[in-house]
């Protein structure tokens, strides 16, 4: 009987603890350099790193300790392209053919691709080709409040809520009938499309047109309220999607 009620003991306090921290590691590149604005590659990272400790994250690019090259994106999950200047054309130069090759074999092969803003412009089929589709800025469309490319607050419906997110002259983002991976996952307050999940061949493309990513000095900065900050996570809804 002693041992009996030992034991009911023991499964009762097994049953009342935590089930175990997921232990997959989730490796992520985060891509740092002239093709990204300042600031954003760091701000991109620590973000991420904040939402679970299985993500691993590691800046890649030209002077870092690791490139980009076909051999090093083979050892992570998720490529980040954070946002950037205006210059698209020149941040494309800036990464050179060989590692925009490498970025394009990553994700046909299976990888992850995270584009934010500028990232998300570079994705489309004008430059990665990783979308069969060209990208413009939402600023100026019908229904659309920002009309410069000045930084702004935007109302957002994300993940079935209704939410604000820091934008920055971002795109607007196409439905994919055919993709049968797509899926919408937020929309400005007119209804276009403000992030979404794609697929290109054995990998997993996912956009957003505003910053998820942006903190509390990013908004200090641009002159933004504090309280037109996202009330919720909209990050970690982009990198459930991979």
């Amino acid at each position: 009987m002693k041992l009996a009620t030992l034991l009911a003991a023991a499964t009762i306090l097994l049953g009342a603890m935590p089930a175990q921290a997921k232990t997959d590691i989730i490796r992520v590149a985060v891509y740092r350099g002239p093709a990204s604005c300042e600031g954003c590659s760091e701000t991109a990272r620590t973000s991420i790193e904040k939402l679970d400790p299985a993500y691993r994250v590691e800046f890649v690019g030209k002077g870092e300790k690791t490139d980009i090259s076909r051999e090093t994106l083979s050892h992570f999950d998720i490529y980040v392209q954070p946002g950037g200047g205006q210059d698209i054309p020149g941040a494309l130069r800036s990464l050179g053919k060989a590692r925009v090759s490498a970025i394009h074999d990553f994700v046909a092969q299976g990888g992850g691709f995270l584009g934010l803003c500028m990232g998300a412009y570079l994705a489309d089929r004008a430059n990665f080709g990783l979308i069969p589709h060209d990208l413009d800025s939402e600023v100026g469309r019908p229904g659309f409040p920002v009309k410069t490319i000045e930084d702004a607050a935007v109302r957002v419906s994300w993940a079935g809520r209704q939410d604000m997110a820091y934008f920055q002259d971002g795109p607007y983002l196409p439905q994919a009938g055919r993709d049968k991976g797509f899926r919408q996952i937020a929309a400005y307050e007119n209804g276009d499309i403000a992030a979404a999940r794609y697929s290109f061949k054995k990998g997993t493309v996912v956009l957003s047109g505003p910053h998820p990513e942006a903190d509390k000095t990013w908004f200090e900065d641009a002159g933004l309220p504090l309280e037109k900050m996202p009330k919720t996570n909209l990050l970690k809804d982009l990198l459930s999607n991979f």
